[in-house]
């Protein structure tokens, strides 16, 4: 059986769709059979790879550079019909997806194969690589469109989506002003590029309309071929996109316990909205990392960073005396138990500083570093760093963090996560919360009552160990840095916490990093078990509409079963509950996809006419799109509270 001390090593996306491609007809339509039996041939070490032993005469050998599998030759199966097997392609096709090169643009969450802590890793002039985190999507996490192209939301109705969704050019020459061109320049979209897009798009439509219980082997193949066209045409972001989606479809038929449905919806409507317009799609290769004048730093919480693809490491955040913030990461291949060893890697530039203990209060003061526009901090030869003197959350600058209302840092997250993936910066995405544990939640100071959530539920990391213990202690008053999450609003992500512990000493804690125990956290006082937060806020309203919930439901139930199930289960009653509430464009959408799904016309002589699987495409994409932006405007209203009329002394 494959353990996990011996896990089938990250696979490059065109050597797996390679593999399918050598494969006749005949083999074609067996491939998910015999992906259900590879989970059960014994996987075993060698010295440059792995060996799979198919049978007792039958074995693929997979050999690894630079931690992936990342040529055609380096995968070999000693039977008859090699390269054009089964076993091969089924191998293939279950080991998990290389992550793409470090530093391509579109892949903020792509993990670098270098440490920025090493000294020489790279000079001012020579790009860094990314990490994984801060700017780029959170595990779990599902993107938004671009506000550019999503529409609009009033307090009580999202504007309509017809102008953000009308259909897309496949083909002709397109101009556009793309992001890596100068300001008002047009750049036009050579013939190769015009083919890339038009079959990102078909691809991307074909999952849709089959849905996750459709989508096989062969879906996923045609989806990485297309994104290895895109990348080779400059399209970056959305190859990239097309890979993760082609990562979740395996993690939803392997029956991985990570995968989220709505993550993938998420990658779907961002992908297709991409391809709508060209001036997002065409990006440079690679961010710059810029030689940048000296910063000190004062460091806030360090975060452990794990992918499905075989990474893992930390990304520690640090804050300027500005209330700017920057990223350090160090994300290498390996199992999850290397993000608790990253953490102790030392901070670029010759500092002996490891991320932990700066994300724990240090400082540090970096001098000739380099950093990307989105605030991640490069390592490089020139780059030096000194240890310099630290700050509590309490102290400033770090207090002024959470001095913002929740309703507006809500705000702004939700707008953070509608951008492109380019124009993000360094923890955007991040909440800086007071509040008190009740036995119903977390009650925000000056906001509502929310769930903390597990960014990442795998056993290695403490993350839902550590928020039950903290469950447990009703009255605990917490500073709090949590990420939001689009597609949960009544959650927040619990990342660090930071309470007065026994006999008043503070106490700060790395919620993925450190298991708590129960001296960690004071007992609750008997008055406080039952209690309500002083001020007596009210319940909070429904986070949002119930209408509007389902309508986001039926755009993550035809992303799990296709077009048919959504002609299935069509009738007239969600549209017409939204309109009751005032959602008239969401009535109209719900319509439209309804309608879409369910036209099956006939010609003149009464045959049926196939199904249109653009229109399809394009009146989900209307939906997914609208219930991002209500969703964004609706929010940071049902967060605001009254403020409590007595001032509760904030925990250090």
């Amino acid at each position: 059986m494959t353990t996990p001390s011996t896990p089938l090593p990250p696979v490059a996306a065109d050597v797996a769709a390679g593999a399918l491609d050598l494969l006749p007809a005949r083999l074609r339509k067996r491939v998910d059979g015999a992906l259900a039996k590879v989970p059960g041939w014994p996987v075993e070490a060698t010295p440059d790879g792995v060996r799979i032993g198919v049978d007792g005469e039958t074995a693929v050998t997979l050999r690894v550079t630079g931690g992936i599998v990342a040529r055609a030759d380096d995968a070999v199966c000693d039977c008859l019909l090699a390269p054009a097997c089964l076993h091969r392609a089924a191998v293939l096709s279950s080991a998990p997806l290389a992550e793409e090169a470090p530093g391509v643009t579109g892949l903020p969450e792509a993990p670098e194969a270098e440490r920025h802590g090493a000294p020489g890793a790279a000079g001012p002039d020579e790009p860094a690589p990314e990490s994984p985190a801060g700017p780029g999507p959170a595990p779990g996490t599902a993107p938004a469109p671009s506000p550019a192209r999503a529409p609009a939301a009033g307090p009580t109705e999202a504007a309509g989506p017809t102008e953000a969704t009308g259909s897309a050019q496949a083909a002709g020459p397109a101009r556009a002003t793309g992001p890596g061109s100068r300001p008002g320049a047009a750049v036009a979209l050579s013939p190769a590029q015009v083919t890339a897009v038009a079959a990102l798009r078909t691809a991307a439509t074909a999952v849709l309309v089959t849905g996750v219980t459709g989508a096989g082997a062969v879906h996923r193949a045609e989806l990485l071929h297309a994104a290895h066209s895109g990348r080779l045409a400059g399209l970056h972001l959305p190859a990239a996109a097309a890979v993760r989606i082609v990562r979740l479809l395996g993690e939803a038929r392997s029956e991985d316990p990570s995968f989220r449905l709505s993550a993938l919806s998420g990658e779907l409507a961002e992908l297709l909205d991409l391809l709508r317009s060209p001036a997002d799609a065409v990006t440079p290769a690679r961010r710059s990392y810029e030689p940048a004048k000296p910063l000190r730093l004062y460091g806030l919480f360090t975060e452990p960073v794990v992918t499905a693809s075989g990474y893992a490491g930390a990304t520690a955040y640090g804050c300027a005396s500005d209330g700017t913030l920057y990223t350090v990461s160090d994300v290498a291949p390996g199992e999850p138990a290397r993000a608790l060893q990253a953490a102790g890697a030392p901070l670029p530039g010759g500092c002996a500083l490891p991320l932990r203990a700066w994300g724990d209060g240090g400082g540090v003061m970096l001098t000739n570093p380099t950093l990307s526009p989105d605030g991640r901090i490069g390592g490089g030869s020139r780059v030096r760093s000194v240890k310099a003197a630290g700050a509590r959350w309490h102290e400033p600058p770090l207090d002024a963090l959470w001095q913002r209302r929740p309703a507006d840092q809500l705000a702004g997250a939700l707008d953070w996560l509608a951008r492109s993936p380019e124009t993000r910066t360094a923890g955007g995405d991040l909440l800086f919360l007071t509040g008190t544990v009740t036995s119903e939640g977390f009650r925000v100071t000056h906001g509502p009552l929310v769930r903390l959530l597990a960014p990442d539920e795998r056993p290695e990391l403490p993350y839902g160990e550590n928020l039950r213990l903290i469950a447990s202690r009703p009255g605990l008053r917490l500073r709090l840095i949590g990420r939001v999450v689009g597609d949960r609003p009544g959650g927040v992500q619990a990342l660090a916490a930071a309470w007065e512990g026994h006999g008043g000493e503070p106490v700060r804690m790395d919620l993925g990093l450190r298991r708590l125990n129960r001296s960690h956290i004071p007992e609750p006082l008997p008055a406080a078990v039952g209690a309500t937060e002083p001020g007596g806020l009210p319940a909070p309203p429904p986070a949002l509409p119930m209408e509007l919930d389902l309508l986001r439901r039926t755009v993550d139930r035809a992303v799990a079963g296709g077009r048919a199930v959504i002609a299935a289960s069509a009738d007239g009653e969600l549209p017409r509950r939204l309109r009751e509430v005032g959602l008239t464009t969401g009535a109209r959408c719900a319509r439209s996809l309804a309608e879409t799904a369910a036209d099956r016309r006939h010609d003149g002589l009464g045959r049926l006419l196939p199904a249109d699987p653009d229109a399809f495409a394009t009146a989900w994409l209307a939906a997914a799109v609208y219930t991002s932006a209500a969703a964004r405007s609706l929010l940071p209203a049902a967060w605001s509270a009254p403020a409590p009329p007595a001032h509760v002394p904030s925990p250090r």
